[in-house]
């Protein structure tokens, strides 16, 4: 490592450090001034004092990205207060709280200056794709849990808001390097370089007009995810075959051996299970890293009290992404065009987004159409049972007989890096159909309009002044198109028509002081009407109570619906045999009706095949003894999600106003979890018949159908962060934060996965100026273990210990500053989610020069 380290000194090789502080010494008192004056926007929509916000909501500042271990202000978000991350891939990483993790997260809302930076056709965000650079962010404002009452749509598990550096105040020019190193140690790989180069640059002409440029680049190349667990293991432990005998083994980062590429197989007089052989992801998908995102902005203030500006963010994207599957996003193109008015009293904001998901491509499609394209799975299948036979009969033990087998069947499969395989591969990708191809081809727009009026501001200056009610309101329009395909999506009327899909909204908030001040008392309603559904009322109500400034203890109540997403609600995607139905009445009805559980089925099956096994029946016997397993589809058509959650908390300044304290606690109710249930149509409406189609994969077609469970969920968690101000600009902070998933009042196994560690500590200590401009600071984080559910894999996450470290030097002339860091310091790899990819040590250097 030290040699590394100094090659990269050598070298002049460098890499991003976020900008440069105001001033190279951090005042003593630093703690006291920056928390007491400290403004917050996104808890109430209208700026608030950070200790007295009537929800909570965590500040990351320009002080505190400077300061942080991680390479990134995207990166430090994971420190902060009861944040979760899940890790994708290097370049695309997803933040969540308070339970429920997903990676592809529609229950937390990410905004950049006010406006929402998903992708349309997903409906969460692609990671930091549309967001700022290191260089351009000012703050990151985090409120965990529910923000529906004020912000609608997605906002059930959480908000983060990331506020970019104003043209007219933040001018110049600014360049960043950043170059690093993974995949140190790396036994599948050798160590990769990582390279990110950012340029901003501002100017105002005069006091009215003012740009802002920015770009950045990215180049490296990705974790890989390379798990080789059986997700199948008990498939054939009824003949004795376990671990490497199992023939019909479901690894999970290995793709082609799932459900849909198994058949039962009679061999003799037994039933095996027995699976296509597969790739793994390391052998089919692209890893490079190659990133370029960028936005520019033009401002004018006709008056100084009022903004009009126009912002227009760009991306392009070459990484893995995931979500029921893992994808290998290319040439993936996401832009977005924004127009804003802001006044003391009202905001205008319209912006639209577009999204272009390029030649990207399905991993798993890819693996097993590969396997498919070389032999069909009839043919597979045969060569298969014949050899095993031979073997067999020929005297080698089943094990031997079975390995045999698969290496017949499998003679002539295209070898992954061979110019069979790499052709198979850029065939593939351009065929949009999973059953036969890998291709995503999904473009799609968002369009969305907002106004918000504070009239107490200005207009009704005089009514707050008589009777002390301030007032705001909004209201919000929003519209998703996108282009049917033909496999990702299609138009229910059977046009090529684009799919359209709205929802309006808007709110009302009132608020008022008592007892001199020291009691605020908030309420808001919030209305929603989607094109589907009948509308949803959102109310919060909230109480703020500080005795003196220093101390504020609050509380609130209040309840969030989530739409479904355009994918929930439409997708009609083929793959690997099944086919994925989007939850409105327009694209599933008749599925639901005539469906049967698939847990029912595999019960089934299983039974029959013990049945044959070891008890010596007969097929049909065992299907007659055993139909009873069978269970029709109870679940129907898709409703909107909802929350209610009450919280507590108290923010505050302790020891002379050194030891700043903030904790929480909230108990949530969940019901309708928006989830899929896998269920399977039989190709016979002959009651009689279909238990013995429901016996043979061949003889039903299987869906994936988006519905709501019927369970109750219920979940609770409390999170405490402090930070304490040392003096001589020592800095000592830390957090925990506990979730827990309290009961559910039916459990029927739809409810959403919780996927959510019991506890996430950190622990950090820094000084930004230890010595002269020398700074530095380590952080320790622990995720203890837990269980992640998800139709990709179900498993145990370990619990993960890992130390960041930093260090800093600060030049004033020439505005120059240096950091060296390191993330997993001690390179032990950890997953964040079962399927997701190892995450090794980075180490990086970095320079800023302004």
């Amino acid at each position: 490592m030290k040699q590394l380290f100094m090659l990269m000194f050598l070298t002049g090789q460098v890499a991003l450090a976020g900008t440069l502080p105001d001033s190279t010494i951090t005042p003593k008192d630093s703690l006291r001034k920056i928390q007491l004056n400290d403004l917050v926007v996104t808890a109430s929509r209208v700026s608030e004092s950070l200790l007295k916000s009537p929800v909570s909501i965590d500040l990351l500042d320009a002080r505190q990205i400077r300061l942080s271990a991680q390479p990134s202000y995207f990166d430090a978000i994971e420190n902060m207060k009861g944040v979760q991350l899940l890790t994708s891939s290097l370049g695309f990483k997803v933040y969540n709280t308070r339970g429920f993790a997903n990676p592809t997260n529609v229950r937390f809302v990410q905004l950049v200056d006010g406006m929402d930076n998903q992708a349309p056709h997903i409906g969460a965000p692609i990671a930091n794709a549309l967001a700022p650079s290191d260089l351009d962010i000012q703050r990151v404002e985090l409120v965990p849990g529910a923000s529906s009452a004020l912000y609608g749509l997605n906002a059930l598990n959480g908000l983060v808001q990331l506020i970019t550096k104003d043209p007219f105040t933040s001018q110049g020019l600014s360049f960043s390097q950043k170059t690093g190193v993974n995949h140190v140690n790396d036994p599948l790989i050798s160590a990769k370089a990582y390279s990110e180069t950012s340029l901003r640059y501002a100017h105002a002409f005069g006091t009215r007009f003012a740009i802002k440029v920015n770009l950045t680049y990215q180049r490296g190349y990705d974790w890989i995810a390379n798990d080789r667990t059986d997700l199948n293991p008990n498939a054939n432990t009824s003949l004795g075959l376990t671990g490497g005998d199992n023939p019909g083994r479901d690894l999970v980062n290995n793709y082609g051996d799932e459900s849909a590429n198994r058949r039962t197989l009679t061999l003799g007089s037994k039933k095996y299970v027995v699976a296509r052989t597969g790739y793994t992801e390391f052998e089919t998908a692209d890893l490079t890293l190659n990133n370029l995102r960028g936005d520019a902005a033009i401002s004018w203030r006709p008056k100084p009290n009022l903004t009009i500006s126009y912002n227009y963010k760009a991306a392009t994207l070459d990484n893995v992404y995931q979500r029921t599957n893992r994808f290998r996003l290319d040439n993936y193109r996401l832009d977005q065009h924004g127009l804003t008015l802001a006044s003391p009293s009202v905001h205008i904001r319209a912006y639209r987004t577009h999204e272009n998901t390029g030649d990207s491509y399905n991993i798993r499609s890819m693996a097993e159409n590969i396997d498919k394209s070389f032999k069909s799975d009839n043919q597979w299948f045969t060569d298969f049972t014949n050899q095993f036979l031979a073997s067999s009969q020929a005297g080698q033990a089943v094990p031997n007989a079975l390995q045999t087998a698969r290496t017949t069947a499998d003679q002539g499969r295209p070898q992954p890096g061979s110019a069979a395989f790499n052709d198979q591969i850029a065939k593939l990708r351009d065929i949009n159909n999973w059953d036969i191809g890998a291709a995503l081809r999904v473009q799609s727009w968002l369009y969305h309009a907002e106004g918000q009026v504070e009239p107490t501001q200005a207009a009704w200056a005089g009514f707050r002044k008589k009777t002390g009610i301030s007032l705001l309101a909004g209201l919000d329009y929003r519209q998703y198109v996108v282009f049917p395909d033909g496999n990702y999506f299609i138009n229910p009327d059977g046009s090529d028509q684009n799919l359209i899909y709205y929802k309006t909204g808007g709110f009302v908030q009132a608020s008022r002081a008592f007892i001199n001040e020291k009691l605020k008392l908030t309420g808001s309603l919030r209305v929603d009407k989607n094109r589907y559904f009948d509308a949803r009322l959102n109310p919060r109500i909230s109480a703020v109570y500080s005795p003196v400034d220093q101390h504020n203890f609050r509380a609130s109540y209040q309840t969030g619906y989530r739409f479904p997403s355009l994918f929930e609600a439409f997708s009609n995607v083929n793959s690997g045999g099944v086919k994925r139905v989007g939850g409105l009445k327009v694209m599933s009805q008749g599925i639901f009706e005539s469906s049967y559980l698939r847990t029912s089925i595999d019960a089934f099956q299983a039974a029959i095949n013990t049945d044959v096994n070891t008890n010596k029946l007969t097929t049909n016997q065992a299907i007659e003894k055993n139909k009873g397993l069978l269970k029709p589809n109870t679940y129907t058509y898709l409703q909107p999600e909802q929350v209610n959650s009450i919280e507590l908390g108290y923010k505050g300044l302790l020891l002379a106003n050194r030891l700043y304290v903030d904790v929480d606690f909230y108990y949530n109710v969940y019901t309708n979890f928006i989830a899929q249930v896998e269920a399977n149509v039989p190709r016979s409406t002959i009651a009689d018949s279909i238990p013995y189609y429901l016996s043979d994969r061949n003889r039903q077609d299987r869906y994936r159908l988006w519905t709501n469970s019927k369970t109750r969920v219920y979940n609770y968690g409390s999170s405490i962060g402090v930070r304490y101000s040392a003096g001589r600009n020592w800095v000592f902070s830390g957090n925990a934060s506990l979730a827990r998933l309290d009961r559910t009042d039916q459990g029927d196994g739809l409810e959403e996965a919780f996927n959510t560690p019991r506890w996430i500590t950190n622990v950090g200590i820094g000084n930004p100026a230890v010595w002269r401009s020398l700074g530095f600071s380590v952080n320790y984080k622990y995720q203890s273990s837990f269980l992640w559910q998800s139709s990709l894999a179900t498993g145990t996450v370990p619990a993960i210990n890992t130390f960041d470290t930093q260090i800093s030097y600060v030049l004033p002339k020439p505005n120059l500053s240096v950091k060296f860091g390191g993330t997993n310091l001690l390179n032990r790899p950890y997953t964040t989610f079962t399927a997701g990819p190892s995450v090794g040590g980075f180490y990086y250097v970095t320079v800023v020069i302004n």
